[in-house]
């Protein structure tokens, strides 16, 4: 059973009156009149990236300074950082919706948490932090890198929660493996997330780790984590609808998918009061799940996530998501989590796409890159050359993996 719709109604036309007077960008767009149905959200303009570079630094907040007691934002790698805004309310806002996170996994003030996010400019490492306070853990604030100091510290004080990214619990995994004297650890579960991931990986995580791996989805323009995360069941992120508005829109013609299709998720934030985003268009893609789920939660789901509008690829006119090709490795028996893809073009003009990939000791190299390149052949239609590459060779990641180098980018 979904969250009611009159009281989704009700929070949205809220929202609406509360940016009208406050933000000029939103003031411009908003409907002047309340919604009567949800199903007029369609007609509302999307916000996109740009719309926050366009209006950088604080073009997007609707309070003064000296309502506002935290910024955060994003790396900006790509032009101007997203600016994220927050009121006092919005921390405990953050706070109850990350203590909803870390309860899915049934933790409790018995717990010690490794929170491996980054602490500081980014979201994840203070957002998990305010969850696991609030619940009563013990947090253990490593922040991301010095894997060797990690490993110790996962030992040592006793951690039976691990957050970070994935890529990065792949590290630590591959670290604790390689310790000529291993002390049980004591972790249990594992809260993931920052970038997409893979059934594939979850397995590599989980037999590494020894725990029980969660997949969690947030972004800095909603306030970073704490937007949904998986139960129990892992069919699924449960979307905490009382303060978030989930819609599947089609990527090409922004209008509504229709039920038990793929699209790209539209997140408008309800509650926050610093930076409330309306319609924000997210780049992912998933499928909204409106059957109930086992776990008795009354918040609908999105479908893991298969990869993001912009991480696309189109190499000789096939559409290729790198988290495709790591379903693909990470069913090969012999190889590891650890890849990257390299598309060029050639001599010729024609696109290439090579596959590096890591093994694990003692691995047949040759017959795996011949078993990896037939089955993204088959499976994804494309022939990809494909390097079976010893342990340790590819760089390792703190935080984001770079998956894929794209050349074409450069020799034009």
């Amino acid at each position: 059973m979904a969250v009611a719709e009159r009281t989704t109604l009700d929070k949205l036309n809220e929202l609406f009156s509360y940016l009208r007077p406050r933000v000029e960008f939103y003031g411009k767009r908003l409907p002047a009149q309340p919604l009567t149905s949800l199903d007029q959200l369609a007609e509302v303009p999307f916000t996109v990236k740009d719309d926050f570079r366009d209006n950088y630094p604080a073009g997007l907040l609707a309070v003064p300074n000296q309502e506002l007691v935290r910024l955060h934002m994003s790396s900006g790698t790509t032009g101007k950082p997203v600016v994220t805004g927050y009121t006092r309310g919005d921390l405990e806002i953050w706070a109850e919706c990350m203590e909803r996170v870390l309860r899915m996994g049934d933790v409790t003030a018995d717990d010690v948490v490794q929170n491996a996010y980054g602490y500081g400019l980014f979201t994840g490492g203070l957002g998990f932090h305010l969850g696991a306070e609030r619940i009563g853990c013990t947090v253990v604030p490593t922040s991301s890198g010095v894997t060797a100091r990690q490993v110790m510290l996962l030992q040592d004080l006793g951690a039976t929660v691990l957050a970070c990214t994935p890529s990065y619990a792949l590290v630590l995994a591959e670290a604790l493996a390689a310790e000529k004297v291993r002390q049980p650890l004591k972790l249990r579960v594992g809260f993931f997330g920052a970038e997409p991931w893979t059934e594939g990986m979850r397995r590599q995580i989980e037999s590494g780790l020894g725990l029980e791996a969660f997949d969690i989805f947030g972004l800095t323009e909603l306030g970073g984590p704490g937007v949904a995360v998986e139960c129990h069941e892992h069919e699924g992120l449960h979307v905490f609808e009382d303060h978030f508005l989930a819609e599947s829109v089609d990527p090409e013609t922004g209008r509504p998918s229709r039920p038990g299709e793929e699209g790209e998720l539209v997140l408008t934030s309800l509650t926050r009061r610093a930076s409330p985003i309306v319609r924000y268009r997210t780049r992912d893609l998933v499928m909204l799940i409106d059957e109930p789920c086992a776990c008795g939660s009354p918040f609908r789901r999105i479908s893991k996530l298969r990869g993001r509008t912009d991480d696309m690829l189109i190499v000789r006119g096939v559409n290729v998501f790198p988290s495709m090709v790591e379903e693909i490795l990470l069913a090969i028996p012999g190889l590891t989590g650890n890849y990257q893809l390299v598309v060029d073009r050639s001599e010729k003009r024609h696109d290439t796409m090579q596959v590096l990939v890591e093994s694990e000791p003692g691995a047949n190299r040759e017959h795996l890159a011949l078993a990896a390149q037939e089955r993204i052949k088959e499976m994804i239609g494309l022939t990809a050359e494909v390097t079976v590459l010893s342990k340790g060779v590819l760089p390792r990641s703190e935080g984001k993996a770079k998956r894929v180098v794209d050349r074409r980018e450069t020799t034009g």
